[in-house]
């Protein structure tokens, strides 16, 4: 759905047969879940019983649905925030893809990974896709439509041994819960006290993307869920 003002309907429809593409031949093979995909122009409304994936325009404009965490039947809703992206030089597709395989990878924003450290202490890593690997350098393209990298299955696996098989789409990882330059994972450290936080690559300075911003994923999973809000689907 276009609810943006800097992207035409055009601009934004051009990009879905890419993301079905991601979707239906590089995602369903690694994870088993599927989606059909279709573009639902400005002035009209999605059918019953879809999830979303809204492009707006800024991650703190109400209007755009920026503060709403669900669709107006309580399903699924990703969010790409199209001008924020522009303004930081990053690539919307990337974002786009980027939202779409987390929303199909923990629809309910709710699963996450237990590594062990003691028999009383641990560290629960989010169960978020594409954010190891999120940077633009390691999308890749798909007829010409630059879409996200993202981790497989045996990333959140910590027996696997590094090298011992393939740990994202790309090839880049290779090692369970690996930070490529540029990404970063959130996690909850059991018995801390201090809720979720963020891990990032070593040495890699910080940037615009890592910042959870409103309405985000990473926002909603540390906010408690009777807070959540409906979402509307306005014509832009």
């Amino acid at each position: 759905m276009n609810r943006s003002t800097v992207l035409t309907d055009a601009q934004v429809s051009a990009v879905v047969p890419a993301l079905q593409t991601q979707v239906h031949r590089d995602w369903a093979p690694a994870w088993g879940s599927d989606a059909d995909l279709t573009f639902v122009p400005s002035g009209q409304q999605p059918e019953p019983g879809a999830w979303w994936l809204v492009v707006s325009d800024d991650s703190d404009q109400a209007g755009a649905l920026g503060y709403h965490d669900l669709t107006d039947e309580g399903l699924p809703l990703g969010k790409v925030f199209a001008r924020s992206d522009i303004k930081a030089g990053l690539q919307w597709s990337v974002t786009a893809s980027h939202e779409l395989l987390e929303m199909l990878g923990d629809p309910d924003i709710n699963l996450a990974a237990y590594v062990f450290r003691t028999a009383s202490t641990g560290r629960l890593y989010a169960y978020e896709v594409a954010d190891a690997c999120e940077a633009d350098q390691y999308g890749y393209e798909i007829d010409g439509v630059l879409v996200s990298d993202f981790v497989f299955p045996a990333w959140f696996e910590n027996f696997r041994k590094p090298g011992s098989t393939q740990f994202d789409y790309g090839k880049h990882i290779t090692a369970p819960f690996q930070l490529l330059p540029g990404g970063y994972i959130g996690v909850y450290d059991i018995r801390g006290g201090s809720g979720w936080h963020q891990l990032t690559a070593e040495t890699t300075p910080a940037h615009y993307a890592m910042r959870a911003r409103v309405g985000s994923r990473r926002e909603r999973r540390r906010t408690p869920r009777d807070q959540w809000l409906l979402s509307t689907a306005p014509a832009r």
